[in-house]
């Protein structure tokens, strides 16, 4: 692969997991679901982006993670 196929490709999987990531969000706001429920289409998401981008835990983490965790929050609070 040429560098510009390889950094398309790139583009291409980056926008894959932002338009999922960006569904899920949508989900966890819109839909009825339990704590359980939430925690598995997040589970989910990670599972995807770490098939697309192997050994990038952290960078998932670092990125989605806090963004997840907000919604998590908003959804469902700590009485």
């Amino acid at each position: 692969m040429t560098t510009d196929e390889e950094r398309r490709e790139e583009e291409k999987k980056v926008r894959q997991l932002q338009g999922i990531a960006d569904f899920a969000c949508c989900a966890l706001r819109q839909q009825a679901m339990s704590l359980e429920e939430a925690q598995g289409l997040i589970a989910g998401v990670k599972k995807m982006a770490l098939r697309l981008f192997p050994d990038k835990e952290q960078t998932f983490d670092l990125i989605y993670g806090a963004r997840f965790r907000r919604i998590l929050m908003e959804k469902f609070p700590i009485s």
